[in-house]
């Protein structure tokens, strides 16, 4: 179930709010200039089904987003708990950090925890299928998919190019929760 958790920048022990609703986490985040939404079609949704079809389903609500915001390139991205290098992809991301262009994942299935350092906040973001999470550039964050990650998202970019991660050096990242399922 999506959630949100909200905490102060100096205190990962005691949150100041969570929330499971939907219209919570959307009114919470863009109000710091967050997009959350829930994307919900009624062709289901298979591991079968390859990355195309996967696509095709979900193809007004990726031509909706594209034409509003530009983005140039959609892709998939995927993890299962049996891929071998799920450590190093995890550990990869668990570091703050920003990027020169938006990120933009829309959760087809499985899950992932987003955690956005804004201003003297950090919210924590639990992200599931239907979810999507939009991160504006220059955003800190972090990402955190689990010791056992299952999840494919669509990605939407404006320049692949320019979501290399830039790593702030903070060690904030450590002092919050870990995504543990």
């Amino acid at each position: 179930m999506s959630a949100i958790t909200v905490y102060q920048d100096h205190d990962a022990r005691l949150p100041i709010l969570h929330s499971e609703e939907g219209d919570v986490i959307k009114s919470i985040l863009s109000g710091v200039g967050i997009r959350f939404e829930r994307w919900v079609i009624d062709c289901p949704i298979t591991p079968e089904m390859s990355h195309e079809e996967i696509l095709q389903a979900y193809d007004q609500e990726i031509d909706k987003l594209v034409a509003l915001e530009g983005y140039k390139t959609v892709d998939i991205a995927a993890m299962t708990p049996d891929n071998p290098q799920k450590g190093e992809f995890r550990k990869k991301f668990l570091n703050e950090h920003t990027h020169s262009e938006d990120e933009v994942r829309f959760f087809v299935a499985g899950e992932g925890m987003f955690y956005l350092h804004i201003d003297d906040k950090v919210y924590m973001i639990h992200c599931c299928k239907d979810d999507l999470l939009s991160v504006p550039d220059q955003t800190k964050h972090w990402f955190d998919m689990g010791p056992e990650p299952h999840f494919t998202a669509i990605r939407f970019f404006n320049n692949p190019d320019g979501w290399v991660a830039d790593f702030t050096g903070d060690d904030i990242a450590t002092h919050f929760p870990l995504f543990d399922e």
